[in-house]
């Protein structure tokens, strides 16, 4: 149904499995923001999903075919969420080689023996570098955490973030560990958003800068291998493509997930919950990152599996020795 309001057509959709399904479709028809990237047309989606849904299907009937639509996305943030389940399109990372076992560090390179803080595992490797390892950014990393570890790390020689794994949280643990490896406010990217219905009606993209720590935090120059796989992800993904252009920095691993779109939610009438890419961002050299970044040149390599037999991480040791020239 169509209510007219004002001058516009405001539309309104019943809670029944027709009208979930319309609402959900005509949501990202009008919102999401990556159907030209992705080579998506919505509209034949449509005319193969619509004849799926009927008014005397189940809601677990519904929430299939309405998550198998949204699977053509071909997104990791776009979800639809119920009170039995949750859609998440896994394929983005499900084909592709793990790379990363974390008990192979902590045991074979720490003897389990590593420093935690906010979040962070780190200690010293043998070779004198400094590693970081940094499962998520959801819960945020504290300023003074920081300090802590890179005053911890001091006499080191090269420094390993390890991002393998890490699927990604708050844009702000971004900005807050990027500010410790600059020395003046710098580009990150640029972010566009919609400003029409149309699949192409976008701003045009604008600027962000991030700035320094405050005078007095610990900063670091020296080198810095970030480890990466296809599980890193969203914020993740956002951190290597900024720090991917300091000359001081080496990505070292595998391609990672993407996710490089603003997420946004909200919700269908019956009250399921749809979150989905809303407006992309763009690295510092204005390309998109959505499908992922690739290692730094000759910085490509998978973990070997006969090698983690024997205690060794391949990926790791590849960026001690990395730094350690």
């Amino acid at each position: 149904m169509l209510a007219a309001v004002s001058c516009h057509d405001i539309p309104e959709y019943a809670d029944n499995p027709r009208g979930n399904f319309e609402a959900l479709w005509r949501t990202l028809d009008e919102h999401y923001c990556f159907f030209s990237e992705k080579d998506v047309d919505w509209d034949d989606v449509y005319s193969r999903y619509s004849p799926m849904v009927s008014d005397r299907m189940s809601s677990e009937e519904l929430f299939i075919v309405c998550a198998a639509m949204l699977d053509e996305l071909r997104d990791g943030h776009t979800n639809l969420s119920s009170s039995f389940n949750t859609s998440y399109y896994r394929k983005w990372w499900s084909d592709y080689p793990q790379n990363y076992n974390a008990r192979l560090i902590e045991e074979h390179y720490f003897n389990f023996n590593y420093r935690q803080t906010g979040g962070v595992k780190f200690g010293i490797l043998q070779q004198n570098i400094g590693y970081m390892g940094i499962a998520s950014f959801a819960n945020g990393i504290g300023e003074s955490n920081l300090d802590n570890i890179l005053y911890y790390l001091r006499t080191c020689d090269g420094l390993i973030i390890d991002l393998r794994d890490n699927g990604g949280g708050a844009m702000t643990t971004v900005e807050t560990i990027v500010a410790r490896f600059i020395t003046e406010r710098t580009l990150a990217g640029y972010i566009s958003h919609k400003k029409g219905p149309g699949h192409d009606d976008f701003s045009e993209p604008y600027a962000y800068y991030i700035d320094p720590a405050e005078q007095g935090r610990i900063m670091w120059g020296k080198p810095v291998a970030i480890l990466t796989n296809r599980s890193t992800f969203s914020a993740a993904n956002n951190l290597v493509s900024i720090m991917k252009t300091f000359p001081q920095v080496s990505i070292v691993g595998a391609t990672t997930g993407g996710g490089s779109g603003m997420p946004f939610s909200s919700e269908l009438p019956n009250g399921w919950g749809i979150r989905f890419s809303a407006a992309p961002v763009l690295d510092p050299l204005g390309q998109t990152t959505e499908f992922g970044i690739e290692p730094t040149e000759g910085c490509a390599i998978d973990l070997d599996p006969q090698a983690a037999l024997l205690g060794h991480d391949t990926i790791l040791d590849f960026a001690i020795e990395l730094l350690s020239k």
